[in-house]
Order: C-alpha cells, then sequence, then structure tokens
C-alpha cells in the first residue's frame, strides 16, 4: 500500500471516514423492514424475497474479487466517493420501484448496487479511518472502523423500520433520508485529506482474485466455516426475521422488525471487541458455542412464539459472530505468508458472503413448501449442527493454533 507517511493531526478526519463508512453500510441493510410491504405490493414470495436479498452478496463478492485493493491505486477519496454514488443510485433504483410499473427489476438492480457499493466501501473506507488516525491513535481508529461497518449495517434497518412505522410514504422516505446522509457524505469525503501517494505512471489496475496457500488451509478451512456459518446468521436476520415478527409472532410493527436486525449487528461489534480479552485461539470456538446457544433461543422462539427468544438469540447470535469473524480474520491473516495475504482475505470474505446468501435461499425455498416457521427451524438445525461441528474441531486444535500463531509472531 503507497501510503504517505505522515499523518493528520485531527482526530476529526478519521472519525470522518467512520461516519462516511456507517453512511455507506447503512444503505445496503436499509430494505430489510421493508420486504413484508414490497411483498404486498409486488405479490411475490418468500423464496423471491431471499432471492433479492442474495443479489447484494453476488455484488459484494464482484466486487471485492475485480476492485478490492483499486484504492490502494486510485486513492481512497476517489473510490469512496464512486462507492457512494453506487449507494444513491440504488437508493434512486428503490425510489423508482414504488414510482414506475415492473417493480421486482428495480429492487434487482438497487440490491446489485448496494453490493458493489458494499465491496468497495469494506476495504476503502477501513483502510481510510487507519490511516487518518493521529500517530498513536491507531487502536481506537480500529475501533471506530469496527464500530462504522456494523453499527452502519445495525442502523439501516432500524432507522428504515422507524421511518416506515411513524411516518407518510414508508417505501419512499427511507430512501429519501438515506440520500440526504449520503449527500452529506459526499461532503465529508470530498474534504477528506488524501493518504494514497500518486504513483507515475499510475500501475494497472487489475483483478485482485483470491487464493489460499498449502499452508494457510489448516486454519482456513475451519476459520471459513465459522464465518460462512456466522454470515449466515446474518443473512437469515436481515431477510427473513421480518417474516419471522410479522407471520410467525405475528408482531406487525416494522420498527420492531427494524430493531431485531439491529440487535444482531450491534452485538457482533460487541463480540468483537470481547476478541481482544479472549484472545484469537479461544474465540473461534466460544464463537462457534455462542451461534449454538443463539440459534438454539431463535429455533425455540419459532416454537412457542416469543419475541424474547427471538431478540436474546439475536444478541446471543451476534456475538458469536463477532468473535467467530474477527477471530478468524485474525488467525488466517497471521498465517498466510505476506506476499499472499490478500487474496488470502479475499477469500475468506468470499466464503463469508456466501454464507450471508445461499442458506438463506435455502430458507426461502423451504418456507413454500414447509412454510416459514418450519424452514426456519430446519435453517436453526443445521447451523447448531455446522457451528458444534466446527467449534468441537477447533477446541481440540486449539494448543498446536496457539503454537502457530507464536510462530508466526
Amino acid at each position: 500500500m503507497n501510503s504517505q507517511n505522515t499523518r493528520p493531526g485531527s482526530a476529526f478526519w478519521y472519525r470522518s471516514a467512520a461516519f462516511v463508512f456507517a453512511v455507506g453500510m447503512a444503505g445496503t441493510t436499509l430494505p430489510t423492514p421493508l420486504y413484508g410491504l414490497y411483498r404486498q405490493q409486488l405479490g411475490f414470495s418468500e423464496l423471491m424475497v431471499t432471492v433479492v436479498f442474495a443479489v447484494y452478496a453476488v455484488g459484494v463478492i464482484a466486487a471485492l474479487l475485480v476492485a478490492g485493493d483499486f484504492s490502494d491505486v486510485l486513492g481512497r477519496r476517489p473510490v469512496l466517493l464512486f462507492a457512494l454514488g453506487l449507494s444513491a443510485a440504488s437508493a434512486v433504483c428503490f425510489l423508482l420501484e414504488s414510482r414506475l410499473p415492473g417493480g421486482l427489476p428495480w429492487l434487482f438492480a438497487g440490491r446489485l448496487l448496494s453490493g458493489f457499493a458494499a465491496g468497495l466501501f469494506s476495504g476503502a473506507a477501513t483502510a481510510a479511518v487507519l490511516e487518518l488516525a493521529p500517530r498513536g491513535g491507531g487502536s481506537r481508529a480500529g475501533f471506530f472502523a469496527t464500530a462504522a461497518n456494523m453499527g452502519g449495517l445495525g442502523c439501516g434497518p432500524l432507522l428504515a423500520g422507524l421511518l416506515a412505522e411513524f411516518v407518510p410514504w414508508p417505501l419512499r422516505m427511507p430512501f429519501l433520508a438515506h440520500l440526504a446522509l449520503v449527500a452529506v457524505a459526499c461532503v465529508l469525503t470530498l474534504a477528506l485529506p488524501e493518504t494514497v501517494r500518486r504513483q507515475e505512471p499510475r500501475p494497472r489496475l487489475r483483478p485482485r482474485g483470491m487464493e489460499v496457500p498449502r499452508e494457510v488451509r489448516p486454519v482456513f478451512v475451519p476459520a471459513g466455516l465459522a464465518c460462512f456459518t456466522g454470515f449466515a446468521v446474518f443473512g437469515l436476520f436481515t431477510a427473513v426475521s421480518p417474516g419471522f415478527v410479522s407471520e410467525t409472532l405475528g408482531i406487525k410493527s416494522l420498527a420492531a422488525s427494524g430493531a431485531v436486525a439491529f440487535s444482531v449487528f450491534c452485538a457482533s461489534l460487541v463480540g468483537q471487541l470481547l476478541m481482544e480479552k479472549a484472545g484469537v485461539v479461544l474465540s473461534l470456538p466460544l464463537g462457534c458455542l455462542a451461534l449454538v446457544a443463539g440459534m438454539v433461543q431463535v429455533g425455540l422462539s419459532l416454537l412457542i412464539g416469543s419475541l424474547v427468544l427471538l431478540v436474546t438469540g439475536a444478541v446471543t447470535a451476534g456475538i458469536g459472530q463477532g468473535l467467530a469473524f474477527r477471530s478468524a480474520m485474525t488467525a488466517v491473516s497471521a498465517r498466510a505468508p505476506e506476499d499472499h495475504r490478500g487474496g488470502t482475505i479475499s477469500a475468506l470474505f468470499v466464503v463469508a458472503y456466501l454464507g450471508i446468501s445461499l442458506p438463506v435461499v435455502g430458507v426461502g425455498a423451504l418456507s413454500t413448501a414447509l412454510g416459514l416457521r418450519d424452514a426456519g427451524l430446519v435453517f436453526s438445525a443445521c447451523v447448531v449442527v455446522l457451528a458444534a461441528g466446527v467449534g468441537v474441531h477447533l477446541w481440540r486444535a486449539r494448543d498446536a493454533d496457539a503454537a502457530a500463531l507464536r510462530q508466526r509472531g
């Protein structure tokens, strides 16, 4: 990375970059509590809801593989501005859906564009926050980057749910509000100091790709499965949980649906912070254990119709996802050779975003035959089995993993 040697002296800049990051990520989860309204308006099934949602993951994976490191060459600001433009275009697609006939293609386009934006934000915004921190402020900047990512993802459904519940135009106002936030973010981005030194001649832009070296595979496979499982839970709560709240629990409040999705992302942030105390080696199996406990609660909530259990399950599973994801990322990046680290991390993100899409589409398909509640129970059971198996393997291998990390360190 060709970042400059000097750092801006004010904390204002990295906090501004974190705000831009949060605004961008909020746009990706904004439609979560609104899917029920789209179903009523357009008359499609729960399966189609999950397919519309999964298009987002396709966009993220494509952006990561094709342009994941473009900001290292072009600079942070140009890539952030382009990502904000994609985010605004996504909001416009959702607005057009409510104004023009043939609304489903607009939903697909909006989700795909938001996926492209998220893929660009994940690298460029994280790097900008870390590089804009004053000297000695790297730890706090790292927290702001994590909080912006997870907090933005959580605030999207909360904002949309509140606006849709209490303000007119439920399918328009959330996206109009987001466009206003994007405009503010664009102004801040234009003012941000650039942290990447321009190279002459400029290197060619090439797709980043992904690669898992042989020596990384023993830790990559269980870490990837843990990420896959944790992100599958994310997918459930951002695509299907509004259906659970309204159909299975009989709660029609859009604000409640948004709050349930908000809770799982906030809990993930807590889990990522807890990893610093638990350590990398213990956090992976502990994260899997929390995923098991959380999904058992979710399954029970569907069986007995309890909103309280659904929320506590979301929080417990979110903490598990945060523990597992951050520790997996740390373990894989520590084990990977320096010249293959970028491709290895890209591969881990690809596995994670496959987890956020494929299982959720499976839930949608099952719901057409079994009903949404029973499909949710099958999903919960599958997550419990997979997370428990991975957790047991990681617990047994913890001594060898700790020795490998010490050797790399």
